[in-house]
């Protein structure tokens, strides 16, 4: 699987060449580079990948092998069951082997693995991809589990390691028919289901504590407790440990015991090691109580009577029987309780401890009960940990695992040591990482993670690759930093996590940036590429092109031109004409995989021409706001007459309201101030030396808001205060309702004048020429012409003024000339 070159040094291990591993994972070909990060690029065109076959069973037994416990130096211990365990083993036989799934659940220490060890020597041959062991022990979510199911049954077609995505491994999985024995199960519901769901050919033992998240109604598994031993099993069972009958004494000890830790098999196992210790330090173990002791032999020579533990030391008995092992065995027990449980492989101990013979610790406590094996390895047992460092085991706790994470980071780095060996010894490695200081574990994070990644060993290459990306952030080693981000946008790019891949290696290239790194930067830029690639992909399969969907019969209905619509909230504007319905050459459906976009019709209540258009915009007469004390004011009708004219009087209008604004906007900031107007009467005229002109009257009774000049013929005389370019025409004959408001008796007001107290419109009518000649009488209005704005104007009455023709009353903002 390495690849490697040359002759490797053990005694320099820098010295080697570096491991340059490639693998296939999914559609990608990942190239692990420990010196410079993996290069990942996607499977050449014309690449296609072997079929995985299925380990035989030379391969069945070499798997079973390097899923147990590694072989202890010195005699193995034999495990014998109990007759209630019998029974157990036979009833979850017999469920196996009709394809039933089991759930075991027990109490640490209650002998689930021993049970799930003699069940797998039972059912080797009831499925035809025999029985496969896993440890569920820090596994939270089904994926690993699946992929750790799938390494155990099949192998890779070549040399190249293969990490199946996952529809493959999906695939792969659920043509397994074997026996699963899962011990120390840590998940349930909905992940649980997960993992039935994708193997439905596989009968599972699942062994779990009672505290485990249980599986879900829909699961369907046997639920099998495993209780404690009774009292003549546990009396039993410990004279089996100790290998000699008890005494009454000890036989009413044992009574007591079991009834103070409920009969779990784990307290008898520590409780038969407590007896034999006991009949060593009194001298009548092996029938050598009159011999005399050896110069080199540890017992004294005037040894005290050691007597039977109490029921508290029997019940925690971890501190008593650690003080009576060896120095070595006790220096082991300091570097668990340092990496928090874990223990590392007996051939690391030596080197840690510092001892040539440590090894032949581990099999010492083992036989103690102060270790239970957990998969491929060994751990302290339940409750240990906590009652070590209880008495100070946990205080060197720091540099233990400083000592630890410096001889793993030389021991990972190591060019002869295989990526299996570094995956098997993850967990110890990982607790060793996360008790060191930061320049520690970004050492042991930077020689750790290629060969997790080679392994594949993915979740604890990802583990590895946080934990040192948040040490080298803490160290401020901005390279090692760099590196980290980039591997981790590499795996969750394997993994199919886009958003996340993009996230890390955006940064990778902008540390990398900041040191100048040229190569580093090219090959982050290079897996943004693929990222950007895989979004586009998926981006095109889930929003699909959008179509407009005709009305059901293959007709359009076609506007001539169609409606348009505003922004703002305008009204749409439409041409006059009927719709002409347009017939398809064929009729044209959605298709399966676009989506359909409907067409709204256009509005029934549209314009039917121009006129009506610009009759809202720009309204032929002015709209007075409502005054409370006055009735309101009647809206004029339309101008009756052609199309034509109507057209040209709308456009005339627009020009005039937009050359108006502009004087309005000048006599506004020169400083004019608007008098409002007042309840009475009022006459409105100016004269050409006024100063003040368009200004209203306010206050006087019956007063006009505007009244004809004689000097102007044409009747553009003064306007009603601001309000500018008003205009109002009258036909002859025409009432006040059509279109021109009637003048009170003996007062001249125009057709557009508004009425007293009503506020100014906000617009402005446009102005057109008349078509004759408007007469009206001369008015008699005496003003007096100051230089203030506020002039006083006297109100005179007049005789209302009569036409015989049309008249048009034209406000404006001049000097009324």
């Amino acid at each position: 699987m390495d690849r490697t070159q040359g002759q490797v040094d053990p005694a320099e291990p820098s010295s080697g060449p570096a491991r340059v591993v490639t693998l296939t994972a999914g559609d990608f070909t990942l190239t692990v580079n420990p010196v410079d990060g993996s290069e990942i690029e996607p499977l050449r065109p014309g690449a296609e990948r072997a079929r995985p076959r299925k380990r035989d069973a030379a391969g069945r037994a070499a798997r079973d092998t390097a899923a147990r416990p590694p072989a202890l130096p010195g005699a193995p211990a034999s495990a014998r069951l109990t007759p209630a365990r019998e029974e157990e083993r036979a009833r979850l036989v017999r469920l196996l082997s009709h394809g039933r799934s089991v759930r075991l659940t027990g109490p640490s220490g209650s002998g689930r693995s021993g049970l799930l060890d003699a069940v797998a020597a039972d059912c080797a041959g009831v499925a035809p991809d025999g029985v496969v062991r896993l440890c569920g022990y820090g596994q939270q979510q089904s994926g690993e589990l699946l992929h750790a199911l799938y390494a155990a049954v099949y192998e890779a077609p070549d040399e190249r390691p293969l990490r199946p995505d996952r529809e493959e491994l999906l695939a792969r999985v659920r043509e397994i028919g074997a026996v699963v024995l899962l011990d120390d199960l840590e998940m349930g519901g909905a992940a649980l289901d997960e993992l039935l769901r994708a193997t439905p050919e596989c009968a599972y033992l699942l062994a779990a504590t009672p505290d485990t998240k249980a599986p879900s109604d829909a699961s369907h598994l046997e639920e099998v407790f495993l209780g404690g031993l009774g009292r003549a099993e546990s009396v039993e069972f410990l004279e089996a440990g100790v290998g000699r009958a008890l005494t009454e004494e000890e036989t009413a000890w044992a009574g007591d015991l079991r009834f103070a830790s409920e009969g779990l098999p784990l307290r008898f196992v520590q409780a038969a090691a407590l007896l034999r210790q006991r009949d060593e330090l009194n001298g009548t173990r092996g029938g050598d109580e009159d011999e005399e002791p050896g110069v080199f032999e540890e017992r004294p020579r005037d040894a005290a009577f050691v007597p039977l533990p109490t029921l508290a030391e029997g019940a925690a008995p971890a501190e008593l029987l650690a003080s009576r092992v060896s120095e070595s065995a006790r220096a082991v027990l300091r570097i668990a309780c340092a990496l928090g449980g874990e223990l590392p492989h007996h051939a690391h101990l030596p080197a840690l401890v510092g001892d040539t013979h440590a090894d032949t610790a581990v099999a010492e406590l083992l036989g103690c009960g102060l270790l239970t094996p957990v998969g491929t390895r060994y751990r302290l047992a339940s409750g240990v940990a906590r009652q070590l460092e209880e008495v100070g085991y946990g205080d060197p706790a720091a540099e233990e695992a400083r000592t630890a994470a410096r001889h793993y980071a030389w021991w990972t780095g190591h060019a002869s040591v295989t990526p299996e060996r570094v995956a098997a010894e993850a967990d110890a490695v990982l607790a060793a990482l996360a008790g060191a200081d930061v320049v520690a574990a970004v050492l042991l994070a930077r020689t750790a993670a290629p060969a997790f990644a080679a392994s594949l060993n993915w979740e604890a290459w990802e583990r590895v690759l946080r934990s040192g990306a948040e040490a080298a952030r803490k160290a401020g080693e901005v390279a090692e930093q760099a590196y980290f981000h980039h591997e981790l946008g590499v795996l969750a790019l394997c993994e199919g996590r886009l958003e996340r891949a993009r996230a890390e290696l955006e940064a990778s290239i902008g540390l990398k940036g900041a040191l100048a790194d040229k190569r580093g930067t090219v090959a982050g830029r290079r897996a943004l590429a693929l990222v950007t690639d895989r979004e586009a992909a998926g981006a095109a399969a889930v929003s699909p092109p959008l179509r407009l969907a005709p009305p059901v019969g293959g007709a359009v209905a076609v506007a001539a031109p169609g409606p348009v619509a505003a922004l703002g909230g305008a009204v749409p504007v439409a041409a006059p004409g009927p719709t002409v319905p347009v017939a398809l050459a064929a009729p044209v459906g959605p298709r399966a995989s676009e989506a359909v976009t409907a067409v709204v019709p256009a509005r029934r209540d549209a314009p039917a021409n121009l006129a009506e258009v610009f009759a809202e915009p720009f309204p032929m007469s002015l709209k007075p706001s409502p005054a409370p004390a006055l009735a309101p004011p009647v809206a004029a009708r339309p101008v009756a007459g052609s199309r034509k004219r109507t057209v040209l009087l709308a456009a005339a209008g627009a020009l005039t309201v937009a050359a108006l604004g502009t004087v309005v906007a000048l006599a506004v900031g020169s400083g004019d101030e608007e008098t409002p107007a007042g309840p009475g009467p009022k006459v409105s005229s100016t004269t050409p030396d006024a100063p003040a002109a368009g200004t209203d009257t306010a206050g006087e009774p019956g007063g006009n808001d505007s009244a004809g000049d004689p000097a102007d013929p044409a009747g553009a005389g003064a306007g009603s205060g601001a309000d500018a370019g008003a205009v109002t025409e009258a036909e002859p004959g025409a009432t006040p309702g059509e279109g021109a408001v009637a003048p009170a008796p003996g007062a001249s007001r125009g057709a557009g004048a508004k009425p007293s107290g009503a506020g100014t419109p906000s617009r402005k009518p446009p102005v057109v020429p008349p078509k004759t000649s408007p007469v009206a009488s001369p008015p008699t209005a005496s003003t007096s012409p100051s230089s203030s704005p506020s002039a006083s104007v006297t109100p005179t009455t007049t005789p209302a003024p009569t036409t015989s023709a049309s008249a048009s009353t034209v406000t404006g903002t001049g000097t009324g000339t």
